[in-house]
């Protein structure tokens, strides 16, 4: 593998020069010396000319960029690479408009091209443990008007539809460690309990605040701390959702600040992007881009992307 250890965007440049050095990384973080066919993977591979190869099995051709974020695109690798640094190392993300500009291609492709790469982050499979910290929020709403505003269509709204005007989102962070997110249909114990139970490891101290969704989950765990913000306790000793909350505030940070608005069928992804970034904060940015890379085997077309509900 080239020389990847870069700090700057110059760096990355000066590290991937031209196509070929670009194939040449991914071809060796995706398969290692290994090739193996994206539609057969139990195929003996015959390595062709022009970086290509071909499936014994199935007859086809492919090559590094098959099957994965790359494929199909006519963008140039070194300013895909570009944009994977920058979307993974700003720490609140990147709108599409700077991005456009920082790699001299219209909006609707650095869009179509963040998207793409958000589609990529994905969430761990491994279970948080020890002190766990658990909090629901809301992404939405009417963030941008003004606070008089926003009040009387909040206060008409909740008392309607409670807080249907916004997206509920379950958050878990292992204390020193990793956070996980996700959408919630309904913020109810029926629907938060069986996630709780599957991404927390039962031998953990999980931290709430008193809510009523999670009644009952001290059947499961090792101890259940409940802290009643509504009785304005906060912290009882060294207990509290601080770790939690101050992840949500990143996250609302970045969204209003940079984003400004994302729909409800993408925001699994951005919330995906920002986990990514949180569990990564003590990488250093060549390990965040490399990382990144080695997942990429995740294909969005644009005709999903704005299909119905984007």
């Amino acid at each position: 593998m080239i020389n990847t250890d870069f700090k700057s965007i110059i760096d990355l440049i000066k590290a991937f020069p031209d196509e070929q050095n670009c194939i040449d990384h991914l071809e060796k973080l995706r398969w290692n010396g290994n090739v193996v066919s994206p539609f057969d993977p139990t195929s003996k591979v015959y390595n062709c000319k022009n970086n290509r190869y071909k499936c014994k099995n199935t007859g086809k051709y492919f090559n590094v960029k098959t099957a994965t974020l790359f494929d199909n695109t006519k963008i140039e690798l070194q300013k895909w690479f570009m944009a994977i640094y920058l979307v993974t190392g700003h720490s609140k993300g990147i709108s599409s408009i700077q991005l456009s500009k920082d790699l001299n291609v219209t909006q609707k492709t650095a869009w179509f091209m963040a998207h793409r790469i958000r589609n990529c982050f994905g969430i761990s499979d491994n279970q948080l443990e020890g002190e766990v910290e658990v909090d629901e929020t809301y992404i939405g709403g009417s963030i941008n008007k003004m606070n008089h505003e926003r009040k009387k269509k909040v206060q008409k709204i909740y008392h309607s539809q409670g807080m249907e005007h916004k997206k509920p989102v379950l958050g878990m962070v292992q204390r020193g460690g990793d956070v996980k997110a996700m959408t919630l249909q309904k913020a109810q114990g029926i629907e938060m309990r069986p996630i709780l139970f599957k991404e927390i490891n039962e031998s953990s101290t999980v931290i709430t605040d008193g809510f009523g969704g999670y009644q009952y989950i001290d059947r499961v765990f090792k101890k259940h701390v409940k802290i009643q913000h509504s009785q304005g306790v906060y912290g009882i000793g060294a207990y509290n959702t601080n770790t939690i909350e101050g992840f949500w505030s990143i996250l609302k940070r970045g969204i209003i600040g940079i984003y400004h608005f994302v729909s409800v069928k993408h925001l699994d992804n951005y919330l995906n992007e920002f986990t990514f970034r949180y569990n990564n904060r003590n990488e250093s940015i060549q390990v965040k881009f490399n990382e990144l890379l080695s997942n990429t085997e995740h294909r969005l077309k644009y005709s999903e992307l704005i299909k119905a509900g984007a």
